[in-house]
């Protein structure tokens, strides 16, 4: 189902049952809470059985309550702000264990971005980055951590790789002035969606780079500009972006270029060695 879930309901309220008009009045005033509910937990708040909840998600078209919850957590991913994120969190966690909820939920979404990964855009993406002519990284706000994680190893590998700076929008496009065919521009952004990083990785489509998204799925905004999408699964934890999925992506994507680049990998590693032990740059055991 494409709609947004909110219009459908209330597209058909006039044909839902009492019941189902509180399910639905409580969608449309609390929607962020309800994607985390289950369909016992959402009936108890409104006064319904649990088979009601899931007549209600048959109704609008869903394959099921599940389906329509996904649908709900998918359109307000981007939505929510943070205060809003730290309701919904609280609301979730109850009287749960924080630190295996938390750890649980990451092992969760490592899972399923492993079942969900589109193997044959990750081998065309390393195939592009091993020969491109410069590449570039983007990443800010949260994502930042992950394109500097990247850009960090990128830059013992490879000799033309840029971060581009993103402080500020003019700096950005400064950064990628040079953008062109041959290039490839690596995207980092998941929910809430940065418009700076969808904003370069448009202009560098433009110019004729590759672009290669890191992201969390076809809903997001650098899904339709980039030629490679490389889908992980994120989740919020509170006010704070859960990104252990997306890394452990990153993980993959360095030691499969590292493989391809093995030879000269080793002669500069051993250069580095020198280097490091030269001027004591790690602490001798």
């Amino acid at each position: 189902m494409n709609r947004d879930i909110l219009t459908a309901i209330q597209e058909n309220v006039h044909t839902f049952s009492k019941g189902q008009r509180k399910i639905a009045s409580f969608i449309l005033e609390s929607y962020d809470k309800a994607a985390f509910m289950t369909a016992s937990r959402l009936g108890k708040k409104v006064g319904v059985s649990e088979s009601t909840v899931v007549r209600f998600a048959f109704e609008l078209g869903y394959d099921g309550y599940p389906d329509m919850q996904r649908s709900l957590q998918k359109m307000i991913r981007n939505r929510l702000t943070t205060v809003q994120r730290i309701e919904v969190t609280n609301d979730r966690l109850g009287d749960q264990d924080l630190l295996s909820m938390v750890l649980q939920s990451d092992i969760e979404k490592i899972r399923m971005t492993l079942e969900e990964l589109d193997r044959d855009s990750f081998e065309k993406a390393v195939d592009a980055i091993v020969s491109a002519r410069k590449i570039y990284i983007i990443g800010v706000r949260s994502s930042a951590a992950i394109a500097s994680f990247l850009h960090f190893y990128f830059n013992l590998i490879f000799e033309n790789v840029v971060l581009v700076s993103a402080s500020t929008a003019s700096e950005v496009f400064e950064s990628l002035l040079w953008v062109g065919e041959g290039d490839v521009v690596i995207g980092v952004s998941f929910p809430r969606y940065s418009s700076r990083t969808v904003r370069a990785m448009s202009f560098a489509r433009d110019r004729g780079a590759t672009t290669i998204a890191i992201t969390d799925g076809e809903a997001s905004p650098l899904f339709p500009i980039s030629r490679y999408a490389l889908m992980a699964r994120s989740d919020m934890a509170s006010f704070v972006d859960s990104l252990v999925a997306p890394l452990s992506l990153v993980n993959a994507l360095l030691v499969a270029v590292s493989q391809r680049r093995n030879d000269d990998l080793a002669r500069t590693f051993r250069t580095l060695e020198g280097i490091w032990d030269e001027y004591g740059v790690y602490e001798k055991a």
